[in-house]
């Protein structure tokens, strides 16, 4: 047994860290593609006379959760994870690579092109938004089926290679280098579309040619992943949830989604999932404009503040990853930061201290929520859901997160439209706060009954 260890490539150190950097690279490119646009709200909201767009605040908000309507609408996310577990990781990985491309480049024609006063507009339902949001928003939603459906299949990669390894530590530092990707996108876009004259099209123009090189560098994983292949076929193993006692069938059916559908912890998760999230992707969105509103921040240095949230998860990902593995508690680190989420929320909704040092402060303590959830939710998938059915599993997760990213910014946009203060829009996000806390308590109880092993080190010794 010991020799056929030793012949499967992923037992080797060195070569699933050098697939885990590949396949980062790649999300951490769509990642700075996704908030590209985050800190340039009060550009694209200017009128064109002082060189903005003229979007208002609802015109943004359609914008920004435009990322999960063909995800959520078509359900293109959820054929996705099925796509993946019956044709695998290869192809659904390049697949998504295209989809990510052909969308950056769409969005560049909505916000580089002088559409005019032209306008889409849909008499029936009394929907009329510029063109330009129409074009950048159907590139966004492609961009956005490619980034999202490309994230399962790096987190069934992950599971893959580092399955009875640093499974917790490998997703914490790949969600590390994404973040480092939107820490980028929302600290430097802005001071970049200055330097041209404010022009949004610069940071998006930079965001393609670096996704493109991200795209590419897939290619080169899935070379690893046939050599990866090879070497499980040479050894006399299946590539299975556990890499010493292999399910009886590891071919995907569509009867065994009731697996997934009939598992509360996988439930609980999921809601987790997407209540967690939809209090800080949407918020990052506006939070540009907030501290300029609230904080007296400088246009200048206003996107810097938010990017500290990502930029503090790069270092404590990895490092509460690493706990998760070797000590456990997981449902406890999901559970405290949903807490600290919500305490956030709360201090932004009520104007407390509306001074620039002070939200610097509340903002790395909300990087340190954005880091616990993450580095004990994606690692905890696996622990409860067979490998065969992992990617539709991650598909269904993804999927209803997506209906809080697609909803939440539309909902947020028009609420600022008439609460400028913040007030109203920060309270709908302490909320979610406070439904992820009794998510998480949900999940430590229902794990100590179910004995799933949330609790528990990830390492096997």
């Amino acid at each position: 047994m010991a020799e056929k260890i030793r012949q499967i490539l992923s037992d080797s150190p060195r070569a699933r860290w050098t697939a885990l950097l590949i396949v980062s690279f790649t999300m951490m490119m769509g990642y700075f593609i996704t908030d590209v646009m985050s800190p340039l709200e009060v550009l694209l909201t200017k009128t064109t006379a002082d060189g903005g767009l003229g979007w208002s605040s609802s015109d943004y908000g359609f914008f920004a959760g435009s990322y999960s309507y063909i995800n959520v609408f078509l359900l293109m996310l959820f054929l996705g994870g099925i796509i993946l577990d019956k044709l695998g990781i290869r192809f659904t990985g390049l697949m998504s690579c295209s989809f990510m491309v052909i969308g950056v480049i769409i969005k560049y024609i909505g916000v580089s092109t002088n559409f005019g006063n032209e306008h889409f507009t849909i008499s029936a339902i009394n929907f009329d938004i510029p063109m330009s949001v129409a074009v950048a928003s159907l590139g966004f939603s492609i961009f956005g089926m490619g980034c999202e459906i490309c994230g399962i299949t790096v987190s069934k990669i992950i599971t893959k290679w580092f399955n009875g390894h640093e499974l917790a530590l490998a997703m914490g530092i790949q969600v590390a280098l994404s973040r480092l990707g939107t820490a980028a996108a929302m600290m430097i876009s802005l001071p970049v579309a200055k330097a041209f004259h404010d022009k949004v099209s610069a940071p998006v123009l930079l965001g393609a040619v670096l996704l493109i090189i991200g795209a590419l560098s897939f290619f080169v994983y899935n070379v690893m992943d046939k050599k990866l292949s090879r070497s499980v076929e040479e050894a006399g193993r299946k590539e299975s949830n556990s890499p010493e006692e292999p399910d009886e069938s590891e071919q995907f059916r569509f009867k065994d989604l009731g697996l997934i559908f009939s598992n509360p912890g996988f439930w609980c998760i999921t809601l987790l999932c997407m209540l967690f999230y939809s209090g800080v992707f949407p918020f990052l969105k506006f939070a540009t404009k907030l501290m300029v509103a609230n904080y007296g921040v400088s246009e200048r240095f206003a996107g810097i503040l938010p990017g500290l949230i990502p930029f503090g998860t790069i270092f404590l990902t990895p490092l509460l990853g690493t706990i998760y593995d070797k000590v456990g508690k997981g449902a406890t680190l999901m559970l405290i930061g949903s807490i600290i989420l919500t305490v956030i929320h709360i201090i932004f909704a009520l104007h407390i201290l509306p001074y620039g040092w002070f939200a610097v402060i509340i903002m790395i303590i909300l990087g340190i929520a954005f880091s616990l959830v993450p580095s004990a939710m994606w690692p905890s998938v696996p622990k409860i859901i067979p490998m065969k059915l992992l990617g539709s599993a991650y598909a269904i997760i993804f999927f209803i997160q997506n209906i809080g990213l697609a909803l939440v910014p539309v909902l947020i946009g028009k609420v600022n439209d008439y609460d400028p203060s913040y007030t109203t829009s920060m309270s709908i996000f302490a909320g979610f706060g406070v439904a992820a806390v009794i998510v998480a308590t949900l999940l430590l109880i229902i794990d100590k009954k179910k004995n799933y092993g949330l609790q528990k080190a990830n390492i096997k010794k």
